[in-house]
């Protein structure tokens, strides 16, 4: 089974949601996969440098890396939250499709893996899509307007505000389907995790 998180923009607490979801959900055997796409040596989901690049080439599209221990790493930190295999894949920015076979194979590898992603729905179907609205936050992605209509539900942050920042973003695009209210860092209610357990049941068992 998938789920994955996403959101608009970077820094909105994405990975603060996986971990979220992932204690909720103990009894589920996670495979955590957190997923950056950089380019011209700046890191997308951070907005800085930081190493995250790999070796690049024909022969190196990609790079993945399995954190082992607890940490503050963003992949460390899915561990802490009691995931019990959690993985790093970097690749260039919009070249996320070479790694389709080795997604895949992860996928077919465990049976519950969490993703920290937007663009990887492009690849898979996600039994569940969840994806977080910060309205205090003005930038919208250009990939994740694209995704929107994908998402099962919106994790809105609760900042106090009832109307969003974003220019020529419809609210037709969100305002139809189920909406949590969260408040960090508190990301994930048993509303939402009511909701994921019952999309999840709904999906037959691999086998």
């Amino acid at each position: 089974m998938l789920v994955v998180v996403g959101g608009h923009s970077r820094n909105i607490g994405k990975t603060s949601a996986v971990c979220a979801l992932i204690r909720k959900m103990r009894d589920r055997k996670w495979a955590a996969v957190k997923i950056t796409q950089y380019g011209h040596g700046i890191c997308s989901s951070k907005g800085e440098a930081c190493g995250c690049e790999g070796e690049g080439g024909a022969e190196h599209p990609f790079a993945l890396t399995e954190e082992y221990e607890p940490g503050e790493t963003d992949s460390g930190r899915f561990l802490k939250a009691g995931a019990e295999r959690s993985f790093w894949l970097r690749a260039p920015s919009g070249e996320l499709a070479r790694a389709a076979g080795t997604i895949r194979k992860l996928l077919a590898q465990n049976e519950d893996v969490i993703a920290e992603s937007n663009s990887v729905v492009d690849l898979v179907d996600p039994d569940v899509f969840l994806m977080l609205l910060d309205f205090s936050c003005a930038d919208f992605k250009p990939s994740s307007l694209r995704l929107m209509d994908r998402a099962d539900a919106f994790l809105v942050v609760d900042r106090g505000l009832n109307s969003p920042l974003w220019e020529d973003v419809s609210r037709d695009l969100w305002d139809h389907k189920p909406r949590f209210l969260v408040k960090p860092p508190a990301y994930v209610t048993p509303a939402v995790a009511a909701f994921v357990r019952e999309k999840l049941s709904r999906v037959p068992q691999r086998g």
